[in-house]
């Protein structure tokens, strides 16, 4: 089968929390989408794991309700690209078989292993090599950890994949790993391929056979199997492309690399993607050793990351304590409910009171500092302020955790386009506007990343000749105009950073404290059960 047989592209991304099919016409034009719940399971010492087969038949099964959608999808469907949640370890044994339960990138069980491999002598060539600081989140720290705490686990894997690896998988029968998860996992992001010296640095050396083939999706596809076609009800042998990381793919999708000078990208969803798109020869890595370097599908180009563990998960956090105490009075408020009084909120409090740090996520921060007992807290608290000013600063700290990111990268950008759930609110994008100082635009693609998942099988495909051909109908076109920041918001989120930045480095040792404290108490509860 070749693109010329079928009129649709069919984009999978498979977030932590949900998987998206989505189907596009080959100008990038989309038609429908459907979505599937793809759940986790968490347990104390931070653990965060999901079942590899639950998550392909859910992926499987989105694809059947995007059949339901789309008049004649199998037949029409030209070819179907996958990208999926980023880091993470996924291993599969004999007959291709789970070797128990992914560890997703939220797992902080690997915290001790990085600390170890972090004072290693080879940890500022691996660095150096990957351009990506290591974390508790990635394949790298987990396999090390598991090599130093379980090896049996690993000497029953035969392969050790992403998400979207697993689902490339079962959808071809291929066992592959694309360019960008490889190279800032365990290779060169220059070369984009594997690198001795990093895999050395993890202590992996006696683990390489675990590492799958190296695949560009915009040049190399393989044909769904007979197997996957009867399980998602597609056409057996319809190209499959292997889609970059789920973080790359929606930055693409949103227009992170149109050519225009000074531009970057922020997904603010559960998590916060800080972007600018560079040469790879043009990349400047900095003296702390965090961020990433994460190859995008067009030759020579990379996106420079930072990446704050959780963005509005802190806003859902907050809201849930508006939601329990409206209970505790028998008051039932939905989740929706709550997110639609946010900008009433916002307007009724003032800008810059109170300093808030967007570290509620138990695997702590990894951007633009990595520390696992990084939680989050307010600073400048006064018996004055009320539920909104808690509210405001839990958005301002998101936007100042933007500006923190940012600034780790270099300037602030000129342009920035937004997306994820964030995007949808005027308030929240004038916040992030303010604090960053930068022209907000956001696109009007609607699933970002299973479009830039899309177009890397458009090109692969010969539907455009090169990704810039793409990306200049599929991307460009749906930028909405840009949004100034308030001025007056601008310098109060300036004058208010210096101290943002100081209360979070004076913090530091109070955070290690913290977690000393909750292990001891954690072992005291494990005698006394």
């Amino acid at each position: 089968m070749t693109g010329e047989t079928g009129d649709l592209i069919v984009g999978i991304d498979a977030g932590t929390s949900v998987i998206k099919a989505v189907g596009f016409d080959l100008s990038g034009r989309q038609i429908a989408a459907a979505a599937v719940p793809n759940r986790y399971d968490t347990g104390p010492g931070g653990v965060a794991t999901q079942p590899l087969e639950r998550t392909w038949e859910d992926c499987a099964r989105a694809l059947r309700a995007l059949g339901e959608r789309i008049d004649r999808l199998p037949a029409r469907c030209a070819a179907l690209a996958v990208t999926a949640q980023g880091d993470g370890t996924w291993l599969v044994g004999a007959h291709d078989a789970p070797v128990g339960d992914a560890w997703l990138w939220l797992d902080a069980r690997a915290a001790p292993t990085v600390s170890r491999l972090k004072a290693g002598p080879l940890e500022r060539a691996r660095f150096e090599a990957t351009g990506t600081g290591l974390n508790t989140c990635q394949m790298g720290a987990q396999l090390a950890h598991m090599d130093a705490t379980g090896p049996e686990r690993l000497d029953r894997a035969e392969a050790a994949l992403h998400c979207k690896d697993w689902l490339y998988l079962r959808l071809t029968g291929i066992r592959a790993t694309d360019p960008s998860e490889a190279s800032f996992t365990f290779g060169n992001f220059r070369s984009r391929a594997y690198d001795d010296t990093v895999i050395a640095a993890l202590g992996l050396e006696h683990r390489r056979r675990l590492l799958p083939e190296i695949v560009d999706g915009t040049r190399t596809t393989h044909p769904l199997s007979a197997q996957a076609a009867r399980e998602t009800g597609l056409r057996a042998g319809t190209p499959v492309s292997l889609g970059h990381v789920d973080m790359v793919m929606t930055a693409l999708g949103a227009g992170v690399h149109t050519g225009t000078p000074g531009a970057a990208c922020s997904t603010v969803g559960s998590t916060g993607v800080h972007m600018r798109a560079v040469r790879d020869r043009d990349v400047v890595l900095n003296a702390a050793g965090t961020g990433y370097v994460i190859a995008l599908p067009a030759p020579g180009m990379v996106t420079q990351v930072q990446t704050n563990m959780a963005a509005t998960l802190n806003i859902d956090w907050a809201l849930a304590l508006a939601g329990d105490l409206m209970a505790e009075m028998g008051v039932e408020a939905s989740h929706a409910d709550l997110v639609a009084r946010l900008e009433g909120w916002l307007a009724r409090s003032r800008p810059g009171e109170i300093l808030y740090h967007p570290y509620i996520s138990e695997a702590g921060e990894r951007g633009p500092f990595v520390d696992a007992d990084a939680r989050a807290g307010f600073v400048g608290l006064s018996q004055g302020h009320r539920f909104p000013d808690l509210i405001r600063a839990v958005v301002e700290g998101l936007g100042l955790a933007a500006r923190d990111c940012y600034a780790a990268m270099g300037e602030m950008p000129a342009e920035l386009r937004l997306t994820g759930g964030a995007a949808r609110s005027r308030a929240l994008r004038g916040v992030l506007a303010a604090a960053t100082g930068s022209a907000v635009r956001v696109s009007a693609r609607e699933e970002a990343g299973a479009a830039g998942a899309a177009m890397m099988a458009a090109v692969a495909i010969g539907a455009y000749p090169d990704m810039d051909a793409c990306i200049a109908e599929w991307v460009t076109p749906l930028l909405g105009a840009p949004e100034r920041p308030d001025p007056k918001l601008r310098d109060t989120y300036a004058s208010l950073f210096p101290a943002y930045g100081t209360a979070r480095a004076a913090l530091a040792p109070v955070w290690a404290d913290l977690a000393q404290h909750r292990a001891a108490m954690a072992a005291i509860e494990r005698t006394a059960t």
